[in-house]
């Protein structure tokens, strides 16, 4: 039974198959690093950011990484991009 409750659960996650990495780079590719510095403010988003820092401080920091992830998911993407 625990098979199916797996897919159920990656069924019900918006972001099953999505990196951080994509998550990230689509963001800043939308709102760009000073934009994104606005909204989530963490320091890897307002100086001296990178793909690479920012992925680091993530991983290593669950409370901005859910706030990433829920822009993320709030953000209006194109229909043929998502």
């Amino acid at each position: 039974m625990a098979p199916q409750q797996k897919s159920k659960s990656t069924a019900q996650d918006p972001l099953h198959g999505v990196t951080l990495k994509m998550v990230v780079t689509r963001l800043v590719e939308n709102y760009g690093w000073e934009a994104l510095g606005r909204q989530i403010k963490i320091k890897c988003f307002t100086s001296n950011p990178s793909i690479t820092s920012s992925l680091k401080f993530l991983r290593r920091t669950p409370w901005a990484r859910q706030e990433v992830e829920a822009l993320y998911l709030r953000t209006d993407w194109p229909a043929n991009d998502a």
